[in-house]
């Protein structure tokens, strides 16, 4: 595990039969998936009820590197933390580990929004909730 990840939230995954491809290892959009997995996992472990019914996500960019294969015997470790922050707009990024190993197998840079639940309008990040991710 890369340094820059010991106080980053974490969170296992699975590699299931349905994830791997005709070449016999987990398919690109798989990563994407599980992504987005990590990060609602995040927003779920440290938003409280009332702030998460009050808040949605949406995505507006993904970046990814891929850097190793990941097979179906696997374990994915995936980390992530926060970036920059502009107006309604953060960066988080993800790390996927094959669990146990420093073996990196992809990197994103995700770019999300936050949107109010009942407007459905974009909404300015506070810092209330920056002080949580």
């Amino acid at each position: 595990m890369a340094k820059e990840h010991l106080h980053k939230f974490n969170i296992d995954i699975k590699v299931s039969e349905a994830d791997i491809d005709a070449l016999g290892h987990v398919n690109n959009v798989v990563y994407v998936r599980w992504v987005q997995e990590v990060s609602t996992a995040h927003w779920e472990h440290v938003a409280p009820p009332q702030m998460q019914e009050k808040y949605l996500w949406v995505v507006l960019r993904h970046e990814i590197d891929f850097h190793k294969p990941a097979f179906q015997e696997d374990t994915i470790t995936g980390y992530t933390w926060v970036g920059e922050h502009q107006g309604a707009k953060f960066e988080r990024f993800v790390s996927l580990y094959r669990a146990g190993t420093q073996e990196l197998l992809a990197a994103a840079k995700t770019t999300w929004c936050l949107i109010d639940a009942q407007s459905m309008r974009p909404k300015r990040i506070e810092k209330e909730m920056l002080d949580l991710l």
